[in-house]
């Protein structure tokens, strides 16, 4: 289990400066938001490789700019178009081994759609046996906007695709599908592979980590307990902080919770 900061928090600052800013702030671990298509191209993301390289910096996830569009390219009834997606995220999980990164960010289908599950369920496979050509573990978020908002859902895909389905878990996103955190951690357990963390509460659902009143230990306990693998990657809005300080405090803090836990089976 290991802390970071996404370059989302960043947005819209230019996605090579974000990981500078945070690479010379000392955040070691990161997730990259992908922007544009330019910022897949092989100059440019050896641009990025160099820099997390000479910070000692890693990255765990790639987040693609492609998600709002993700019911047109994979739930619809036009199979071409699903095998040209396909084909344009070989384009991503190519970026993803240059950069190092294990874990693909998937939004999925928006929520209300018609579609039945056991399609959704093959094009997700699909996607995902394609990202195993690369090395690359695709899984899936819940967003309250989208089908995986509900945990009904995530414990049903867990079911059908067995080891084949990993997942992402947005502690905001699940706040705003009112589905309870500490109940998504039980159900999904190992299958959870990577994590945005903020904190929730009175004053909103997207806090820096101490202005609310999640759990956040017991939350970390938790996924230990349950066996899950994870990065724990801090994702703010930039609305919901000052400055590059505040997201170097809310890292170091992360990381002290984070070792501070016990052994797992203690």
């Amino acid at each position: 289990m290991q802390a970071g900061v996404s370059t989302a928090c960043l947005y819209p600052r230019l996605l090579e400066e974000s990981v500078y800013d945070l690479a010379v702030s000392g955040i070691a671990h990161t997730e990259i938001f992908v922007n544009t298509v330019s910022e897949c191209t092989r100059t440019f993301v050896s641009g990025m490789a160099d820099t997390m390289k000479r910070f000692d910096m890693t990255c765990r996830a790639l987040h693609p700019f492609t998600c709002p569009i993700e019911p047109m390219l994979f739930f619809s009834e036009y199979e071409r178009r699903v095998a040209d997606a396909l084909e344009f995220h070989r384009m991503y999980f190519q970026a993803m081994n240059w950069l190092g990164a294990e874990i693909f960010v998937f939004h999925g289908n928006q929520a209300g759609s018609s579609i039945p599950q056991e399609l959704y369920f093959e094009r997700f496979y699909r996607l995902a046996k394609l990202g195993k050509e690369f090395g690359v573990t695709v899984a899936q978020e819940n967003v309250s906007r989208c089908t995986s908002g509900s945990l009904r859902f995530l414990k049903e895909m867990k079911r059908a695709l067995g080891d084949d389905a990993h997942f992402v878990l947005d502690t905001k996103q699940a706040i705003r599908s009112k589905e309870n955190i500490f109940d998504v951690v039980h159900a999904l357990g190992s299958s959870i592979v990577h994590v945005h963390i903020s904190d929730h509460g009175e004053r909103g659902d997207c806090l820096q980590i101490g202005k609310g009143r999640f759990d956040i230990r017991r939350f970390l306990r938790l996924l230990r307990q349950e066996g899950a693998d994870c990065s724990i990657m801090l994702e703010l809005y930039r609305s919901n902080f000052s400055n590059l300080t505040d997201l170097v405090s809310n890292y170091n803090t992360l990381v002290h919770m984070i070792g501070s836990l016990e052994p797992a089976g203690r």
